[in-house]
């Protein structure tokens, strides 16, 4: 029989954490720092003498390849996630949904040993396969959350969830910064060391999802299961529905729109700093490495410091607080001149990255109602780790039309303003009450 009451468990607590801990290096090594410099490579291979590349037909500058593609991996979980969000409400096997997707991301992560020459298309294909098993993953995972935490712990849980995955993505980091620095010895060039980098954090995911497949417990979902089961071609229109019933409950909307656009831009900037670094400043792929590798760790402290912060002034204004210094960070990329400055600003973005995410997935758990968690984390996941559309895209076009990484980077701040607007208006104990009197 499969427990209907929550349980909250100190031990699946633990296992959970452990899911942050093992799909981080993708988000770091993969999404962070290694591919899209490396598809910005394979790209330029690829490319004409006007250093316009033609996927499908289309021009496009090859510096802007990577930046599209995030955009267009969106647009396929905004497909998918929802659906998958709806089925795993409805499922009594949530737990196996994460193993397998899961298991398909880090395959696809795998595959990317192969990526060399000109085969920019093959690393498009293999990451839009590989980010939405994570995303779809994310979902599931982050639905477990009001199952396993009380209220009053969730942004202590999510906090320490977020921080022991920045260790994940660091130590893996490490270990690919060693291999960077023995490769020549070793008779690795940097392209094989850069493919190296890219399949272990395919096996790393893999290998320590073992942890919270064997920790976390399938429960009885609150949907009723209907007779003739669960209805799979029916729910790609959740979306729909799911948003329909939003305008039900207006502060968690109000909270999701707010979100979306200020970690649109959060993940804008994770993602695109590695080829920033790279390509614009031109500074060495093992100074690159050791940069993001500084990030995972200064994230770790900044993650359990805004949870202290939070302690003291709300989760909210926590959020508020963090936004703020983003916006100002944003103008500081003017004076990213050199590799020295370059290290300054990944530690000042890691001090409030971990933290503005933390602290919002803890908040947004608050306002869901209850037996729709991954239905609703569907939406929340459609711009979260590693993935976002709308930043990037306008980062992609600002940058192809200015010739400008600065001004393209500037861009951001667009979103994290309209972001930082909307969430000032967010009542959370409003939502919180309006959650859970909510019938649909």
């Amino acid at each position: 029989m499969l427990p209907n009451n929550p349980g909250h468990s100190l031990r699946e607590q633990r296992g959970w954490y452990f899911y942050d801990f093992a799909n981080s290096a993708f988000a770091s090594t993969v999404v962070t720092l290694f591919l899209g410099p490396w598809l910005t490579v394979l790209a330029r291979n690829a490319a004409d003498p006007n250093g316009l590349v033609h996927p499908l037909g289309i021009p496009i500058d090859a510096r802007s390849y990577w930046s599209y593609l995030i955009a267009l991996s969106v647009f396929t979980q905004v497909i998918f996630l929802p659906a998958i969000g709806g089925l795993a409400d409805y499922s009594a096997r949530k737990k196996h949904w994460l193993g397998l997707l899961a298991y398909i991301g880090s395959t696809a992560t795998l595959g990317m040993f192969f990526l060399e020459g000109t085969r920019y298309l093959l690393g498009g294909a293999l990451f839009l396969v590989a980010n939405l098993a994570f995303g779809a993953s994310m979902v599931i995972y982050n639905a477990f959350l009001p199952e396993i935490a009380p209220e009053e712990d969730r942004d202590a849980v999510s906090s320490k969830g977020w921080g022991l995955g920045y260790l994940g993505g660091g130590l893996l980091l490490a270990l690919n910064l060693v291999l960077y620095q023995k490769a020549e010895s070793w008779g690795l060039d940097e392209g094989l060391a850069v493919r190296i980098s890219l399949a272990s954090a395919g096996a790393w995911w893999a290998f320590f999802s073992l942890i919270p497949l064997a920790t976390l417990r399938n429960r009885i979902p609150q949907k009723s299961v209907p007779p003739d089961g669960i209805p799979v071609k029916d729910s790609f229109l959740q979306l729909i529905r799911t948003l329909r019933e939003l305008r039900k409950l207006p502060m968690t909307f109000l909270f999701l729109i707010a979100y979306l656009l200020y970690n649109d831009a959060i993940q804008a900037v994770i993602t695109l700093a590695g080829q920033f670094g790279s390509d614009y400043l031109n500074i060495p792929m093992a100074d690159l490495t050791l940069a993001i590798l500084m990030v995972q760790f200064v994230a770790f402290g900044g993650a359990l410091a805004f949870n202290q912060l939070a302690k003291a002034i709300t989760a909210k204004k926590a959020v508020v607080v963090a936004l703020v210094l983003w916006i100002t960070l944003m103008f500081g990329v003017f004076f990213v001149k050199t590799t020295a400055h370059y290290f300054i600003a990944a530690a000042l973005v890691a001090i409030i990255m971990g933290g503005s995410q933390a602290l919002s997935r803890s908040i947004f758990s608050l306002m869901i109602p209850r037996g729709r968690e991954a239905e609703f984390f569907s939406l929340y996941e459609i711009s979260d780790k590693g993935t976002s559309w709308m930043a990037p895209l306008i980062f992609g076009l600002t940058l192809q039309f200015t010739g400008s990484y600065q001004f393209a980077i500037l861009s951001q701040i667009i979103f994290f303003l309209a972001g930082l607007l909307l969430l000032l208006r967010v009542d959370v104990q409003r939502a919180a009450q309006e959650a859970e009197g909510f019938a649909p």
